[in-house]
């Protein structure tokens, strides 16, 4: 029997990532996601092996083994990645995005402002599957619309951000969504019905609290809505029919159509949608370096270049309105790239660890301090927060708090949502509090208010991990595994 690392011995890659990630993101800022991240995670993957191969003797064979096995295992979950990729190009260049802004737009009143700016920023991340695309736009046009009505702006920018990270946290087409699904070994689907338990809750808590502080608002200003709306709908034919599409995915999820399927027939479907309903988006498109008024018709060589890059690449689109042009880019699946480059640099590292004994011997470490599933969810909230804090990324953080626990969980006889769920719960939405995580740097940049100023309106980021612990608490809808049940009869 091979010789285990000690718990001290096992941090040490921890402390090698921790510090190598310091000085990365202290270079490169919000742009470390784009490969300083990346190499850092191979930084610390090289120190275990070395410390693996050299001093406890374990052969390469082994680390690759798991290396390969870890990269198998997301497989799926990268192909979900591009096809989100392809629905973020194709579902705003079809119109059926800045379509559901227009309505939603509908329901701003001073006297519900905040609420408003909530449920909007949650229903633009939720089908979008993007906190920061939903920040970076209608976000940015609701501060100005809160600077208006005499709102401030961490009250306003704690409604938005509580709204974006809810839609990023149960939206099918959120990249973190997926990544907490697939490193646990949860469904897609599954995990996200199970989140509704603490993240329903979570939410309406907040959306009370912005709804009453909105009441209590002294009312001053005026709304600036009908000009975005009215910018939206010079550029896109702006329909009810659009949101066919939405609702035609949405009865894919509910009959549990696989996730790869529902996506991919959601992106043909807005394809579809793109040129039937904006011929001149799509045209645009293929004609970047052409201003959009130079629109006279839409060519089959222009129709079928302009539908393949708003797949696959960047749909910038020259209106001659910055917040629209900001609203329409995306980058299609070559936007994903580089959170795959990171989730396979991240499943490397989990690999070594594993391979190399130290990933069981911090399990073992938790194991023996986490007996019942209010103290393993609470080390696992407590381990999300933490990973946010000293790797200032939630993608890593993720990725690392799944594979120090997974094993637990199975051990413990505790399905594999529940580690899901609370990793969401924790990972996800903490990492846009901390100012120097990738999240809170990049929001508080794009928002123009500090970390420290929207943190304590963020009242959604702030209540779901003490509500993941007190579900587990409570021992509500907390189940064991199939094998765990079996084990009990026996």
């Amino acid at each position: 029997m091979r010789r285990l690392p000690s718990w001290q011995v096992s941090l040490i890659p921890f402390v090698v990532l921790t510090l190598s990630l310091v000085v990365i993101i202290k270079i490169f800022g919000p742009d470390a996601l784009s490969g300083g991240s990346q190499v850092c995670l191979l930084l610390a993957s090289a120190v275990t092996t070395a410390i693996s191969m050299f001093a406890y003797k374990n052969s390469w064979e082994i680390l690759e083994f798991c290396i390969l096995d870890n990269i198998r295992s997301v497989g799926t979950a990268i192909l979900i990645l591009l096809l989100i990729g392809a629905i973020a190009g194709t579902w705003m260049v079809s119109g059926i995005v800045p379509a559901m802004i227009c309505y939603g737009m509908q329901v701003i009143y001073p006297a519900i402002f905040l609420a408003a700016a909530c449920a909007i920023c949650a229903l633009v991340s939720l089908m979008t599957g993007s906190s920061w695309t939903t920040i970076a736009t209608i976000g940015v046009a609701l501060i100005g619309i809160g600077v208006a009505l005499g709102f401030e702006p961490g009250w306003t920018a704690g409604a938005i951000v509580s709204g974006a990270y809810f839609g990023d946290k149960v939206s099918p087409l959120s990249d973190t969504t997926v990544l907490a699904s697939s490193s646990s070994g949860t469904p897609l689907f599954t995990h996200i019905r199970y989140m509704m338990i603490t993240t329903i809750p979570s939410l309406t808590i907040a959306m009370v609290i912005f709804l009453v502080a909105s009441l209590m608002h002294k009312q001053v200003g005026a709304s600036q809505t009908a000009e975005f709306a009215g910018a939206l709908k010079s550029v896109f034919n702006i329909t009810p029919w659009l949101l066919i599409v939405p609702a035609l995915t949405g009865v894919l999820i509910v009959k549990k159509v696989p996730a790869v399927l529902t996506l991919f027939c959601a992106a043909v479907m807005a394809a579809v949608t793109g040129l039937v309903a904006q011929p001149q988006a799509v045209w645009a498109v293929a004609n970047p370096g052409l201003p959009f008024t130079d629109f006279s018709g839409l060519s089959f060589w222009d129709a079928c270049k302009g539908i393949t890059v708003t797949f696959y690449g960047s749909t910038a689109i020259q209106t001659g309105n910055e917040a629209i042009d900001a609203l329409i880019s995306t980058r299609g699946m070559t936007g994903m790239l580089n959170t795959i480059f990171l989730i396979v640099c991240s499943v490397t590292f989990g690999g070594v660890l594993a391979g190399s004994g130290m990933l069981k011997s911090l399990t073992e470490l938790f194991a023996r301090l986490a007996h019942r599933a209010f103290t393993l969810v609470g080390a696992t909230v407590g381990t999300g927060l933490v990973c946010n804090i000293v790797t200032g990324d939630q993608y890593i953080s993720i990725l690392l708090t799944s594979s120090l626990y997974k094993k637990l969980y199975e051990r413990k006889g505790y399905e594999n949502r529940l580690l899901s769920r609370s990793v969401e719960d924790s990972a996800t939405v903490t990492s846009v509090l901390i100012p120097w995580n990738s999240c809170g740097m990049t929001q508080a940049t794009v928002l123009k208010v500090p970390t420290l100023e929207y943190l304590p309106y963020s009242f959604f980021n702030i209540l779901s991990p003490f509500m993941s612990v007190l579900v587990a608490a409570v021992g509500y809808r907390i189940f064991r595994s199939k094998k765990a049940k079996a084990e009990e009869v026996d």
